[in-house]
């Protein structure tokens, strides 16, 4: 007996359980008893009785049966003088319909059926390739047909009556299920409830697949784009890795190059080299000489003004007259000019590399040899 409240029943401890008639109750609450039993040194419940608290049926002791025996313990040898259990009372079903032998053996249980229980106990047969239950099984066990007896499947009927039947005198007047009349076969539910909607488990209750099909059109386009997002990631990856081993080299056009024969230039300045070269070529009576393109100032390319009859830079204004020589602007000197001579061939080989300069305040050198041709 606990010291905190404990109360004794017909021979068993109720502890801190509701007395009957009482609700199903939930694991955690077993659970808490449990412990509390275990506490007080009170002999713990039953496996049996667990199950008959689970669904809102009296224990073994308040049925007045013998006390159940705490789990560990010694369980006494049956005597034959024992009376044997009574029969489940029949449930009423519909005259005018006949059950088959799955929905008979559901009706002897006395379970009370709802909707969401007749779709789970439907999809756990589906898994299990056991014929599923029919309609007027499901209407009788929702209890929609006639309280009225109905005729019982041949395979039904046959076990009932090899069922041996109890002395009107021992059979109570109004008997309660027991727990292996309640109990049904399959896998146990480890929740308490109905499932939550979304949930696998309510999809698997309701009948319904909890993933999607597998194989369809959308799906296999959607496996392909994924890969082919893969392979083109690391595709790019692989190029680049390869890429860092070439050479990273700059290609300049040579600085020594020919510009045809002499005779091909006139008097005055040709431009037709200034793109590819920076080059302009200027003839004056009886020399030849290149000119580079670069503005003494800040290295900008002048332009080429023929109705001017000058070199002008766009940059700041430099002015120089027809032969580079500056004469306005910031510029501090005449452009350079580059190294030419005559080829075997007789053309004009000029090297840009190869400059002649006049600085500024010092002597100049365009009539070094090499800075013109004599023509």
């Amino acid at each position: 007996m606990a010291d905190d409240g404990a109360k004794a029943v017909a021979g068993g401890e109720l502890g801190r359980l509701p007395a009957w008639p009482r609700k199903p109750l939930n694991n955690s609450v077993i659970a808490a008893e449990q412990a509390h039993r275990k506490r007080s040194g009170l002999p713990l419940i039953s496996d049996e009785d667990v199950e008959a608290l689970k669904v809102g049926q009296q224990m073994s002791w308040e049925r007045g049966d013998a006390p159940a025996a705490a789990p560990g313990a010694p369980v006494a040898a049956a005597t034959p003088s024992a009376a044997p259990p009574a029969p489940a009372p029949a449930a009423p079903v519909a005259s005018s319909a006949t059950l088959s032998p799955a929905g008979a053996e559901l009706m002897k249980g006395g379970f009370k059926w709802s909707k969401s229980s007749i779709a789970a106990e439907q999809a756990r047969r589906k898994r299990n390739n056991l014929p599923a239950l029919t309609d007027t099984d499901v209407a009788l066990l929702l209890g929609e047909g006639p309280p009225a007896a109905a005729p019982i499947a041949p395979a039904a009927a046959a076990q009932a009556a090899a069922r041996p039947a109890a002395p009107a005198a021992a059979r109570p007047a109004a008997p309660m299920p027991t727990v292996s009349q309640v109990a049904r076969t399959g896998t146990a539910t480890k929740y308490v409830g109905t499932p939550a909607v979304g949930t696998s488990k309510a999809a698997a209750a309701g009948g319904v697949a909890s993933t999607g099909m597998i194989g369809t059109e959308a799906d296999i386009n959607r496996r392909r784009l994924v890969w082919t997002g893969v392979v083109a990631f690391l595709a790019t990856w692989l190029l680049a890795f390869f890429r860092f081993f070439l050479p990273r080299t700059l290609f300049e056009p040579s600085t020594v190059f020919k510009i045809g024969y002499a005779s091909d230039f006139g008097l005055g300045v040709d431009t037709k080299f200034q793109q590819k070269f920076r080059i302009w070529v200027d003839r004056v009576p009886g020399r030849l000489f290149v000119i580079y393109a670069k503005c003494t100032h800040l290295g900008c390319t002048p332009d080429w003004k023929p109705s001017e009859n000058k070199f002008k830079c766009p940059c700041h204004g430099s002015g120089y007259d027809s032969e580079g020589i500056n004469f306005e602007g910031p510029a501090p000197r005449p452009m350079d000019r580059a190294h030419v001579e005559l080829a075997p061939d007789g053309q004009v080989l000029v090297d840009v590399s190869r400059l002649y300069q006049w600085p500024k305040g010092q002597a100049s050198h365009f009539d070094d040899q090499g800075a013109f041709l004599s023509v």
